[in-house]
């Protein structure tokens, strides 16, 4: 799915825009992203010109004021590395200068955002990357296909819950009301004495047509009885001949027991509904977080079109394009920002098959890497932030399993939502007597501790008194001035000394000019 704004767009949108411009755009309701301001007409839509951007010194178009924009957030610093050669690993440069910031710079958190590949037409990796991603096609079509099958059997699920609800609401005010009597009566003579749309023999409305008895069908809808016991007191003490009494006498008791009955059919019916709705919902969910993965190799596996179209990348020769993007993040004791370096790469390579073993080969890139540092002191939402801008395009695509589901839902209404919650409760009801113990519960009791508990004790003691005789504030840091404060020029500084030392660093490893 190609996303209509601009990288420009995209970085306000994420909250990368200048400080002055910073009163017309607000945070949604989910707090993901961010909005224009209510009331402004300055900001309705997202202006590019209100970026934080980095401008690409290296690339001058016009005159000294005007430079490629590169889409990035404007960084403390930058180093760019170019490293052309047709004799070399080029993923030599890539998993040394990684490990390099995360075990020697202390950069312990490194995240991926971008990794993108792309071959010419005729190279052996288009082949085998096309193979790929027709196997993940058609699994994840499988998913879809499966997806959009449960989903129109939940809505005849939901559409049977409701008819069984709206009938047990009769049974329900069946003492309560005489219309729900006469509305029950009318269902037996209806459903339960016609068989196939045809009026079965004895039935009450067949009977009325003989002779003697036509008030039959008044008699059976006026006559009110609840308990099929006082169907004979109460029917001997009608004013009719005997024939007409004892049809009725075993009309009404027939539709007695038939409501006692299909009450509790229904109400049994309406219970395994219930159980088979939330198990036919969790096959639902399982289904999408199958499919999801398959989304996201199929998103990857599939060609830059940027790439495909750059000059470098020509359809008879055997090359390759690599784009690679690495978030180093180093937290800063007291410092809410945390100083990051995002790690951008672009190889343009030529695979060559090489023996490694003797009966293993495999390929390696040859070719041109270019490594770009850029420094920043962010706070961890600016982190997420930047990782949901990267990473838009891809919950795109995977956000529309989900609108499947919440579409669906949404025409469903409140059911749907009532009735999941129903199962839940009775889940939850089912599973008391099984939940975990607490925590409290699983103390050791009194007098039972660990046979080293005494000498614990008495080394405690010690530390007691010895804490008496060294002075306050001695041997631990001052928590006044600094403690949570946020200070991204600092933590940028900080990411920019790590930076440099992964840049001069590799440049000394590969004997290449340094200072």
């Amino acid at each position: 799915m190609v996303n209509t704004l601009s990288k420009s767009e995209l970085l306000v949108k994420y909250g990368f825009f200048k400080a002055e411009f910073k009163s017309l755009y607000k945070l949604n309701k989910n707090k993901t992203f961010y909005v224009s301001a209510e009331g402004d007409p300055q900001a309705t839509t997202y202006n590019p010109a209100h970026a934080l951007e980095e401008k690409d010194e290296e690339v001058n178009l016009i005159s000294n004021d005007q430079y490629y924009k590169t889409g990035f957030p404007k960084p403390f610093k930058r180093f760019r590395l170019i490293d052309e050669a047709f004799n070399k690993s080029l993923e030599e440069m890539y998993f040394w200068s990684i490990n390099h910031a995360r075990q020697d710079q202390g950069f312990p958190e490194l995240i991926k955002i971008t990794d993108i590949f792309s071959a010419s037409e005729n190279s052996a990796f288009f082949g085998q990357s096309a193979q790929r991603l027709s196997i993940q096609e058609d699994r994840a079509s499988n998913f879809l296909r499966g997806i959009s099958e449960l989903v129109k059997t939940l809505f005849q699920i939901v559409r049977e819950l409701r008819i069984i609800d709206e009938r047990l609401e009769i049974y329900d005010n069946w003492k309560k009301s005489k219309s729900a009597d006469a509305t029950l009566k009318g269902l037996f003579t209806d459903f339960a004495e016609n068989k196939g749309g045809q009026m079965q023999p004895g039935s009450v409305y067949h009977l009325s047509n003989q002779v003697g008895y036509a008030v039959l069908p008044d008699l059976f809808f006026n006559t009110v009885i609840y308990n099929k016991d006082k169907v004979d007191s109460i029917v001997d003490g009608l004013n009719f001949n005997n024939n007409v009494k004892s049809v009725l006498k075993r009309k009404l008791y027939q539709f007695i027991v038939w409501k006692e009955k299909t009450e509790i059919e229904l109400k049994a019916r309406r219970k395994f509904q219930i159980k088979y709705l939330r198990q036919h919902y969790t096959v639902i969910k399982s289904y999408m977080s199958w499919v999801k993965p398959y989304l996201k190799h199929i998103n990857r596996l599939t060609m830059d079109d940027r790439q495909l179209d750059s000059p470098d990348l020509i359809s008879s020769f055997e090359t390759s394009a690599t784009e690679i993007e690495v978030l180093a993040v180093k937290p800063i004791q007291g410092n809410k920002c945390r100083a990051v370096m995002i790690m951008h790469y672009f190889f343009t390579t030529r695979p060559v098959l090489q023996y490694r073993q003797e009966y293993q080969q495999g390929p390696i890139h040859v070719g041109r890497g270019r490594m770009t540092l850029r420094s920043y002191g962010w706070t961890q939402e600016q982190i997420d932030m930047y990782k949901r801008m990267k990473d838009n395009e891809d919950r795109e695509l995977l956000g529309m399993v989900d609108d499947q589901l919440k579409a669906a839902m949404e025409m469903l209404g409140k059911d749907l939502e009532s009735y999941l919650e129903e199962a839940e409760a009775s889940l939850d009801e089912r599973n008391q007597y099984t939940a975990p113990l607490r925590k409290d519960k699983l103390k050791a009791p009194a007098g039972n501790g660990s046979v080293l508990e005494p000498f614990i004790e008495l080394f405690k003691g010690f530390w007691d008194i010895g804490k008496l005789l060294i002075p306050t504030g001695f041997g631990s840091k001052s928590k006044s001035g600094g403690g949570g404060k946020s200070d991204a020029k600092s933590a940028a500084k900080l990411a920019n000394k790590g930076m440099w030392l992964v840049y001069k660093n590799y440049k000394k490893a590969n004997k290449m000019l340094s200072w």
